[in-house]
């Protein structure tokens, strides 16, 4: 099975435990080298934020577990980059 090396998920999320505080936890995941939190929309409870996880070998099944224990909830896997490196998207004319 090849490496997923990028996630992008759609989460909901409570204001605690903040971004910081998230995103270092699914940094200190073994197999991810980085996260990326954007904040997409927040309310009086929770927060919609778009999360970005890159590294050699991700396990995603970890990184839902540390979005689930957080109170967090996968809206959407926006996208996937497996193998053994990253490809960047490539733009076309209907872009």
């Amino acid at each position: 099975m090849a490496n997923l090396r990028r996630v992008v998920l759609d989460v909901l999320k409570p204001h605690l435990p903040n971004v910081i505080e998230l995103s270092s936890q699914l940094a200190d995941l073994a197999g991810v080298d980085g996260v990326d939190i954007s904040l997409i929309e927040m309310d009086q409870k929770v927060e919609n934020v778009k999360i970005t996880c890159e590294g050699d070998s991700i396990d995603y099944e970890k990184v839902e577990q540390i979005i689930k224990k957080s109170g967090g909830s996968i809206h959407s896997l926006d996208k996937v980059s497996v193998g053994t490196s990253l490809i960047e998207e490539a733009i076309t004319h209907q872009d």
